[in-house]
Parts: C-alpha cells; sequence; structure tokens
C-alpha cells in the first residue's frame, strides 16, 4: 500500500494503529518502524523524493475511561505522530471536540450517525486546531456504505462548513486507494467546495500533522496584551475622574 502510495502521487503517508479496548489493563504497544518495512524507501511519483512515512494512533472510545490514554502526559501517545480518537457516543464526540488532547476526530461513515452534530462543540474543535476525519473506502465498496458516508458527511458540513475537513483512506489493501485528485472529486458528494475538497487532502492534513508535532512538544502557550489609552481610561476609579459640572 504504501508503494501503491508512492505511484499515486502522496509524499506523505500514516500508518494507522487502531486499539481498542477488550479490557482495563490493555497497554498501547509501540508504532512499528520504518526500516521494518523499507531498506530503501520507495520514491513519490513525479518528485524523486523518497515517501514519508508517520505513525497514527487511533483510539475507539465507548466509554469515558477509555479517553485516559489521551492525556497530553502520556508516554504512549507520545510516540505517535498522529492521534485521532473514534467517539461511539455523542457525549465522547462532546468531549473530544473540547477537552481531549487528539489531532483527529473520526467521523463514523459505516452506519448512520448515532447523534446530530452540534455546533457549540464544532466550533471548539475547530478553535483548538483539530480536525475532522471523512474515510473514502466505504464510500467505494458498497452502495449501502455509500449512502451513509455521504449522508453523515453532509449533516457534518452543514454545521462545520467545510472547515477543519480531511479526508483519507483507511484502505486495507492496495486496490482500495485512489488518487488525490479522485479524492478532491469525491469531496463534492460530501458537499465540500473544489477548493475545499483539494484543501482536504493537501494543506489540512498538513496542518493536522503540525498539530501533532505541537501536541508532543508544547503544553501550553501564554500571550501578552498591551492595554490601550481607551481601556486604561475606561478603567480608572470613578472616584478620581474629574466631576463635571
Amino acid at each position: 500500500m504504501i508503494e501503491m502510495a508512492a505511484h499515486l502521487g502522496y509524499s506523505t503517508v500514516a500508518i494507522n494503529h487502531v486499539f481498542e479496548f477488550e479490557s482495563k489493563k490493555m497497554e498501547i504497544g509501540k508504532p512499528i518502524s520504518t526500516k521494518e518495512l523499507f531498506s530503501t524507501l520507495p520514491t513519490v511519483q513525479g518528485k524523486s523524493i523518497p515517501i514519508k512515512i508517520l505513525t497514527r494512533l487511533t483510539i475507539i472510545a465507548s466509554d469515558p475511561s477509555h479517553c485516559n490514554v489521551l492525556r497530553s502526559t502520556s508516554p504512549s501517545t507520545r510516540l505517535y505522530d498522529i492521534v485521532a480518537v473514534f467517539p461511539k457516543t455523542e457525549k465522547l464526540f462532546h468531549a473530544a471536540c473540547t477537552s481531549i488532547d487528539v489531532d483527529l476526530i473520526c467521523i463514523n461513515v459505516t452506519e448512520k450517525a448515532p447523534f446530530f452534530f452540534r455546533r457549540p462543540p464544532i466550533n471548539a474543535a475547530i478553535q483548538r486546531g483539530i480536525f475532522f476525519e471523512l474515510v473514502y473506502t466505504p464510500a467505494i465498496k458498497d452502495s449501502t456504505l455509500r449512502r451513509y458516508t455521504i449522508s453523515n458527511a453532509l449533516s457534518l458540513m452543514q454545521v462545520c462548513k467545510g472547515k477543519n475537513i480531511i479526508i483519507s483512506s483507511g484502505a486495507e489493501r492496495a486496490l482500495e486507494m485512489r488518487g488525490p485528485y479522485d479524492i478532491a472529486t469525491l469531496g463534492l458528494l460530501f458537499g465540500l467546495t473544489e477548493g475545499v475538497a483539494k484543501a482536504a487532502v493537501s494543506t489540512n492534513c498538513r496542518s493536522a500533522v503540525l498539530h501533532g508535532e505541537t501536541r508532543k512538544t508544547a503544553f501550553g502557550v501564554v500571550y501578552t496584551v498591551k492595554k490601550t489609552c481607551l481601556e486604561e481610561e475606561e478603567a480608572e476609579p470613578v472616584c478620581k475622574k474629574a466631576k463635571k459640572s
């Protein structure tokens, strides 16, 4: 699949490690090493540069306790370049948007959405720099799954207005992969405009990777704002202001 991605013109791919809790004592393993896959990385078609391989962790969360491993101080998640969560309930979706430290939120495309997308949590996720992921592979496998994919995507677009969307393959076989321009065209069926659809397979993906780098290296940001003269005058105590006759 990595060789196929390079042939299709992708400069970066992510190997997805999907983790679903079967017991409370389960531990997240280490990501696979690139050196175990290739002695020499495949060359990207048309660019003559080796393809870049990232590691990604996806947590399937059906209970609030499953999100404990997604804390910023968790040593397990810091081993991965990208961390995603697949929330199964509306409560967990809200938590993922507002408080859980992740880079991607996976949208269910294989069945009817179990809850409605609401504007406040989605706007909170956008402000935090978190992206929403739509997987296109089910849409090319089966007509029923295609209907669910398009329906759930359109419901999301009505709320987020096309902001912070990523379209990925989620492929398990090389034949399930499609080129970047084909995916951008498919994005039009999801309710994206042409420019937003292109960004969903290019610049948005790059921003999600940068968000992952920030997540691993920064614990907080402090910024200062200089008060204007008008604000200082408004803050002056009433008793000190000159009386007007």
